[in-house]
């Protein structure tokens, strides 16, 4: 284990909660993802709040609850022991509809003896730009922020207030609770209830992980995948949370910090990608209704990313009374990065699309409403493929040509053309506008020099973005440029057993941690050209970098492997499961 990250994260496809290996929840907003935080000791280890099981002189263990995404914290000494299991209510009511309230529920077991336990609950309140007031009244504690704005937090337990907030050792010889509920609870919450809606979300979970297809190799990494993304969509709108953090960042003391609470149109449609193999129909639907309703008009240009209630101005802004996780600065909400023109997100979108046709079958006005989309992108494409851009990597600086926004280009009008004859329709036009993007790339993206794809035309520099052409099925895995790239890639860009996205300064400077996603495209690219052997090996290394639970972040530091950037990340568990998929092909 080589992180700091050690987190849990619960959560119920409302908002989620991390929650350190020794029980801290910290991190946790309300009353939803992208909402200030109530706790945020993650970005701050003084001010931003916490809410904590102390535990003595107990040694901590902690781990899921098999198949589901419920939290158990065990704290063991020679004479006690208690365990402390935490989660999100997520369930069918009797209306079917979901049951997913704005809380986070605590049970505090004992095991073992009479263990001795204190509760240390700091909540701080919207950030904690100011101060959070916290005050016992008949049936709750309530947290009050009274300044620029008005927020407030209810915590509700069948331990007594004054000991919860003084922190008194006490002895626990019954099951404890609490309830830290964003809104005043109607009906008195009692421990049955709370064992209740333990049951019944564990009863969720299980039946979730059972219509995930079992497979005989890496399913409980596969499993832990995707109840990871599942807690990172949003079920208001469908959206899928690039991660539930913001301004973890990619190197310590450095300052790429970004706020990760949004939906990428890229990140979203990769993740419905590899969902739709593992049958989860709901999510895949889901998101793209979502993707229907961000664009009404016709002649409207898609975002790279959009707020998870369907914002499209996502203003940024710096916490500067924040001091960072681990001292980088700055925290910042929002991303400015909403601005930026992307051309490869049309490709990723448009294959998303064409999965969900192929595979679920859709009302017929649905149909229609995506074949307006799916014209609309096409029209989108023909008029702005040729032009430079930002890129997948999100450059600040000058727009250039890339060859991986050339090639998703490419692959909007391929799937247009497939998408096109599964509804009938012969658009002989688009299948001209593919074969010059195919030429115009074979053309100007390789550089015989390096033997290889490179990162934008005219450069000699690589990019682990071009492993996905064979992905996308821009090129077979085994014609020779291909090959040839996957082995200028691991000369150039592989360290450590990890892998740089690029080594070319950007605009912050050279980058000095591995995107993991990257790593698992070239374990994928070793698999598809045949060595086969050697993938699986670097696979089962880099599934040893992970935390405790089997979770991953954005980055991992080249010599220390230990987790960096927003946690847990979509893009690197989407990722995981396509390589461990491989290794199970019949």
């Amino acid at each position: 284990m080589n992180s700091n990250l050690n987190y849990g994260i619960i959560g119920n496809c409302k908002s989620a909660a991390l929650i350190n290996e020794d029980s801290s929840i910290d991190w946790l907003c309300l009353p939803q993802f992208d909402s200030a935080s109530v706790f945020a000791k993650l970005l701050d280890r003084k001010k931003g709040g916490h809410f904590r099981i102390n535990k003595g002189d107990y040694s901590i263990t902690q781990s899921y609850l098999e198949n589901t995404s419920i939290l158990r914290t065990l704290f063991e000494n020679k004479t006690s022991s208690f365990e402390v299991l935490d989660f999100m209510p997520r369930y069918k009511n009797d209306t079917q509809s979901f049951y997913t309230p704005r809380e986070v529920i605590r049970l505090i077991k004992p095991i073992k003896g009479i263990p001795k336990i204190s509760v240390d609950y700091q909540p701080r309140l919207e950030y904690a730009a100011a101060e959070t007031k916290t005050y016992v009244k008949d049936q709750f504690i309530v947290s009050v922020y009274d300044h620029d704005n008005y927020d407030s937090l209810y915590l509700y337990s069948n331990l007594n207030p004054q000991d919860i907030l003084s922190g008194t050792l006490m002895d626990l010889k019954k099951t404890a609770f609490f309830s830290v509920s964003y809104n005043e609870k109607l009906n008195l919450p009692s421990l049955d209830q709370c064992l209740l809606d333990f049951e019944r979300t564990k009863v969720y979970w299980l039946n979730w992980c059972d219509k995930t297809p079992h497979y005989n190799n890496y399913n409980a990494v596969i499993h832990r995948s995707a109840m990871t993304l599942k807690l990172l969509s949003f079920d208001k709108t469908g959206a899928i949370l690039a991660a539930a953090t913001t301004s973890l960042p990619e190197s310590i003391g450095e300052v790429r910090n970004w706020d990760y609470r949004f939906s990428w149109i890229r990140d979203s449609s990769m993740v419905i990608r590899v969902i739709s193999k593992l049958g989860h129909r709901k999510i895949v639907k889901d998101f793209i209704d979502y993707i229907i309703d961000l664009v009404p008009e016709k002649d409207e240009k898609f975002q790279i990313m959009y707020g998870i209630n369907k914002e499209k101005v996502l203003t940024e802004k710096v916490l500067n009374h924040l001091s960072g996780y681990e001292n980088s600065a700055p925290v910042r909400i929002g991303n400015a990065a909403y601005k930026q023109k992307q051309n490869d997100i049309y490709g990723i979108l448009m294959d998303a699309i064409h999965v969900e046709l192929c595979e679920f079958p859709l009302v017929y006005e649905k149909k229609e409403e995506l074949w307006s989309i799916v014209k609309n992108i096409v029209w989108i494409v023909k008029n702005n493929w040729e032009l430079p851009d930002k890129g997948i990597w999100e450059f600040r600086d000058e727009d250039k040509h890339f060859t991986f926004s050339k090639v998703l280009c490419w692959v909007a009008i391929d799937r247009a053309i497939k998408i096109a004859a599964l509804l009938g329709k012969e658009k002989p036009l688009w299948k001209e506008i593919r074969s010059a993007i195919k030429n115009d790339i074979h053309d100007k993206a390789w550089n015989n020099k390096v033997d290889s794809y490179t990162q934008y035309y005219g450069s000699e520099a690589l990019d682990a973005s071009v492993l996905l052409m064979e992905q996308y099925g821009f090129i077979d895995a085994h014609e020779e440029r291909f090959v040839k790239t996957v082995h200028a890639v691991e000369r150039e860009l592989s360290y450590e057993g990890l892998l740089f996205r690029y080594k070319n300064k950007d605009d912050f400077g050279a980058p000095t941690s591995s995107f993991t996603i990257c790593t698992f495209w070239f374990i994928n690219s070793l698999y598809k050209i045949g060595e086969i052997e050697k993938s699986k090996k670097m696979f089962d290394q880099v599934l040893k970098y992970s935390n405790h639970l089997g979770l991953f972040s954005e980055d991992l530091d080249f010599k220390t492997k230990r987790l960096l950037g927003n946690f847990p990340q979509a893009y690197s568990h989407l990722a995981l499961i396509d390589v461990a998929l491989n290794f199970n092909e019949k």
